[in-house]
C-alpha cells in the first residue's frame, strides 16, 4: 500500500498514484512517460514527515502504511561526521557543475539541431601523442612491468629530475631521494594532508581554487583560512593578511600557479616573499604546478627555482595537462627530501602505484618537453582567437601569460538588440543564461567576485576549426549588449 497521495506534488495530468514508485534516499519518481525526468517529489516538510514515519518501521517489516524500501537502513546511521554522518545523502543542495550539466542537457533538448560550444571544460581536447601511446604498448608488453609498481622504479624519477633542470632551470634534484610519482597531482594532493595535518591544524588555501588538500585537511579535523585572489592584487593570495591567531595555528600554505580558474602567473618575486613567510611561520608549501610548462613566453617557472624553496616544500607536477593524459593519471612530486619522504609512506599504505608502463610514457613525455611546448602554442592560438571575440563583445579580457584558462569579470546585466534586459546577480546566473540562450558553456566563479572562466579546451581538430568555432561564439554575441 503507498503512502497518503497528500504528501506529493504531481504536475497536471501525471498519472494517479499507482504510477509513483520509491527510490533511493525516500525519492519518488513517476513511471508514467514524460515524467521521468521531472519526477513527482514530495514537499520538504512532508519528506521529513515521511523519514519520521520510516524511522518507526519495525525491523524485517512493514510500517502501517510504508512499504519495505521505505524504512532506513542502520547503515544510515554509521556514516562518518566529515561526510554528513547520519544526514549523509538527504541534502537536496545542487552544486555548481551538477547545474551546468542540467542547463546543458535542458538547452540541447530545446534546440537539438544546434551545437553547444562548451568553453568550460578543463581538460584537452585531444589524445596523448601517438609517440606517447607507442611508448606505453611497447612498456606493457614487457613481462618486468606486470607487478605492482608501489613507490615506482628509477625511470620516471630520472626523468623528473632531468626535466625540473632542462624545462625550468631547477638544479640539484636528487631523484632516488627527492622524487617520487603520483597516480596524478589529485592523488597527491588527497595524500599529503595525512602526512602533515592534525586536528586544529590550519591549512591556508587560496579561493577560488581547487580544493581537494583543504577537503582532506578538514577530514582530518584541519581547518582551512581562505585567501581571496582578487584582480587588484593580481590574483596573488596577500599573505600579510592572514590573521595572527590563525598563523600559530597553521601548518601549510598550498599554492597553484599557473592558476585554475584565474589564469594567472606567480612571480619569482611572489615565490620569494612566499619562501620567506613559510620560514618565518613555520609552514610547509605545497605548490601544485599542473599547468606550469603550458606557458605563452619564456620559460616555466617552477616554485623549485626560488632559492630555499626546497627547504620549506614540494612541488607536484602532472602529465595530463603537458602532454594531454589526463585519463592515465601520472605525475610527480619533487622538492624537500623529508616531504618525499612522508607522502611516500602515507603512499604506500593508499595505493600500489601507478602501472609502470604508464610511468615509462610519462617519463618519455617529460624527456620531451617539446610535446607540451606544441601543446602551449596550439591554446597561445586559441587564446588570442577568445580574447578578440570576447574583447569585442565588451568583456575586459586579457590573454594570460599561462594555462588554458580565460577568467573574465561577469556582467551584471545583458540587452538584447531588440531591448529585452536581464539583469544578473551572480556569476552563475550568467553562466546559466549563456548555456540557454546562446548555447555557450562557461564555468561561474562567486568566491572573490563574480568571474567567468573560459577555456580554451574547446573541441576543434585544426585551426580551421577553431576559427569557425570562435567565430559562431562571435555571432551568437553580436546582438547582446554587456553591462559590467
Amino acid at each position: 500500500m503507498l503512502p497518503d497521495s497528500r504528501l506529493f506534488l504531481q504536475p497536471e495530468g501525471c498519472a494517479p498514484m499507482a504510477s509513483l514508485v520509491f527510490v533511493r534516499g525516500g525519492t519518488v519518481r513517476c513511471t508514467r512517460r514524460g515524467c521521468a525526468e521531472a519526477g513527482c517529489l514530495p514537499e520538504p516538510s512532508d519528506l521529513r514527515s515521511l523519514s519520521e514515519r520510516s524511522k518507526s518501521v519495525p525491523a524485517g517489516g512493514r510500517g502501517k502504511g510504508l512499504p519495505d524500501d521505505m524504512s532506513e537502513s542502520y547503515i544510515q546511521n554509521l556514516f562518518a561526521e566529515r561526510i554528513g554522518g547520519s544526514q549523509y545523502g538527504k541534502s537536496q543542495a545542487i552544486y555548481k557543475f551538477e547545474k551546468i550539466k542540467r542547463a546543458k542537457r535542458a538547452a540541447m533538448a530545446a534546440h537539438p539541431s544546434a551545437e553547444i560550444i562548451d568553453l568550460g571544460v578543463g581538460e584537452p581536447d585531444e589524445m596523448a601523442f601517438p609517440e606517447v601511446v607507442k611508448k606505453l604498448c611497447a612498456e606493457a608488453r614487457k613481462p618486468e612491468n606486470r607487478g605492482y609498481a608501489d613507490n615506482g622504479d628509477a625511470v620516471l624519477k630520472e626523468a623528473a629530475a632531468r626535466y625540473l633542470e632542462r624545462v625550468c632551470g631547477v638544479k640539484g634534484i636528487n631523484p632516488e631521494t627527492e622524487v617520487l610519482h603520483s597516480i596524478g597531482s589529485k592523488a597527491a594532493l588527497s595524500i599529503l594532508p595525512a602526512a602533515l595535518i592534525n586536528p586544529g591544524d590550519y591549512v591556508l588555501m587560496t579561493v577560488p581554487g581547487y580544493p581537494v588538500f583543504g577537503t582532506h585537511a578538514k577530514y582530518l579535523g584541519g581547518k582551512v583560512h581562505n585567501l581571496p585572489l582578487t584582480e587588484a592584487n593580481r590574483f596573488l593570495p596577500d599573505l600579510d593578511s592572514v590573521p595572527v591567531g590563525v598563523l600559530k595555528q597553521a601548518k601549510v600554505l598550498v599554492l597553484n600557479y599557473p592558476n585554475n580558474p584565474t589564469g594567472a602567473s606567480a612571480t619569482p618575486g611572489f615565490f620569494a616573499k612566499a619562501v620567506a613567510f613559510a620560514r618565518a611561520h613555520n609552514l610547509v608549501i605545497i605548490h601544485d604546478a599542473a599547468y606550469a610548462a603550458l606557458v605563452f613566453e619564456g620559460r616555466p617557472l617552477s616554485f623549485l627555482s626560488t632559492p630555499g624553496a626546497k627547504d620549506v616544500g614540494v612541488e607536484l607536477h602532472s602529465a595530463s595537462k603537458s602532454f594531454n593524459m589526463t585519463g592515465w593519471r601520472c605525475g610527480f612530486v619533487a622538492g624537500n627530501e623529508l616531504l618525499v619522504r612522508a607522502y611516500g609512506d602515507v603512499k604506500d599504505n593508499n595505493d600500489s602505484g601507478q602501472f609502470l608502463a604508464i610511468q615509462h610514457a610519462a617519463a618519455h613525455g617529460f624527456d620531451h618537453p617539446g610535446i607540451t611546448e606544441k601543446i602551449a602554442a596550439k591554446y597561445s592560438r586559441r587564446m588570442d582567437g577568445l580574447v578578440a571575440v570576447l574583447t569585442k563583445a565588451g568583456f575586459q579580457a586579457r590573454k594570460p601569460r599561462g594555462s588554458f584558462f580565460l577568467y573574465v569579470k561577469a556582467p551584471k546585466a545583458a540587452v538584447t538588440t531588440g531591448g529585452a534586459r536581464m539583469e544578473f546577480r551572480s556569476a552563475e546566473e550568467v553562466s546559466q543564461w549563456l548555456i540557454s540562450e546562446k548555447l555557450i558553456s562557461t564555468v561561474p566563479w562567486d568566491d572573490a567576485g563574480a568571474y567567468l572562466r573560459f577555456s580554451v579546451t574547446f573541441a576543434a581538430k585544426t585551426a580551421a576549426g577553431e576559427r569557425r568555432t570562435l567565430a559562431t561564439v562571435a555571432e551568437r554575441l553580436g546582438d547582446v549588449r554587456f553591462e559590467f
